[in-house]
């Protein structure tokens, strides 16, 4: 299987301006069996981060348009690289966890009533996603009403709801793409899910948050790109001592941050998930750690090709796997 990834620096937005701004330009023919995949957030957690969006990544293959988790600032990622979120219809969530979820509202709402989404959003998630969506639209139900009913009368269609409480297996199979559920370990967070995603021969995992998960590495068999999650380093010194105690610069007891680790993969236990999975790319996504001092724990298992998520970065699965570091360009 060729390994050839590369990296390129270009300016996105010039990229991706092949049609009239606010719409996403659908693959070149020449593409046509490409998986595109857009990091539109890689922080984890619940942060407050004016650097980073929250965790969200938009698969584009042909016509679809698939977006798997909706974390914080989603739809601003969407506007920086003129993606009309009106287009983005279909969400599948890994787990509820709020960080995950923080976009869904504005996702609902403001491309039905700002930018002319006349379909349902459709949601697929774990237990809790059917009645998360109803108990939302109960929430908005005054703007709903005076919008679709009163004053505007947007399209009611728009603004309806499609959600599904998905179990393992394919959840979704539609325009030539497959996507897989199965099961990963987040604590007591369950169920909780990883994706896979086929298309045109090409394939690509994205974990969900985990520990180090065996069903994960049966499902990323022969995949091109592999997206893991991070998480802090278990052996870090810091975290040793009496669980009461805060951190070093930190609002969270020692205690809570071995949890929090606990429920997470760190760098040395990707790597040796790398290794058994082998995939073209492994590229890190939704974490908060320094890429200089998890890239060395990887390698004590792992010397192929690894890259380190970054906002609005492009992936390109093809023949090879190209990426697309974001450069803002000049307006």
């Amino acid at each position: 299987m060729s390994r050839r990834v590369l990296w390129v620096v270009i300016p996105l937005l010039a990229a991706l301006h092949t049609v009239p701004a606010g719409a996403q330009a659908l693959p070149a023919a020449a593409s046509a069996r490409e998986l595109k995949v857009i990091l539109l957030g890689t922080a984890g957690g619940p942060t407050i981060n004016p650097q980073r969006f929250g965790i969200s990544t938009l698969i584009v293959a042909g016509s679809e348009r698939l977006l798997f988790d909706a974390g914080r600032s989603s739809l601003t990622a969407l506007a920086r690289l003129d993606i009309n979120p009106a287009d983005v219809t279909k969400v599948f969530l890994t787990h509820l966890h709020s960080d995950h979820v923080f976009a869904l509202p504005e996702l609902y709402l403001a491309p039905w009533a700002s930018q002319g989404r006349q379909v349902p959003l459709q949601v697929w998630g774990p237990q809790g996603t059917q009645s998360m969506m109803k108990h939302l639209q109960a929430a908005f139900a005054f703007d709903i009403h005076v919008r679709r009913d009163l004053d505007e009368k947007f399209p009611a269609n728009g603004i309806k709801v499609v959600a599904h409480d998905i179990r393992e297996g394919v959840v979704y199979d539609a325009n030539g793409v497959t996507v897989t559920a199965f099961l990963v370990d987040h604590g007591q967070v369950k169920p909780a899910f990883g994706y896979r995603i086929d298309y045109q021969g090409r394939s690509l995992i994205i974990s969900g948050d985990t520990k180090p998960s065996e069903n994960l590495i049966k499902h990323s068999q022969g995949v091109d790109l592999l997206i893991h999650e991070l998480g802090r380093w278990k052996d870090d010194p810091l975290m040793s001592g009496a669980p009461d105690e805060l951190l070093p610069n930190s609002r969270q007891t020692r205690g809570q941050v071995r949890t929090i680790a606990a429920h997470h993969t760190d760098g040395a236990e990707a790597g040796r998930v790398f290794e058994r999975v082998k995939p073209k790319l492994a590229l890190f996504s939704h974490y908060n750690v320094a890429p200089a001092a998890t890239l060395p724990l990887v390698r004590q298992s792992y010397s192929g090709p690894v890259e380190f998520g970054e906002d609005l970065m492009t992936i390109d699965i093809g023949e090879d796997v190209i990426v697309h570091r974001f450069v803002a360009a000049a307006r």
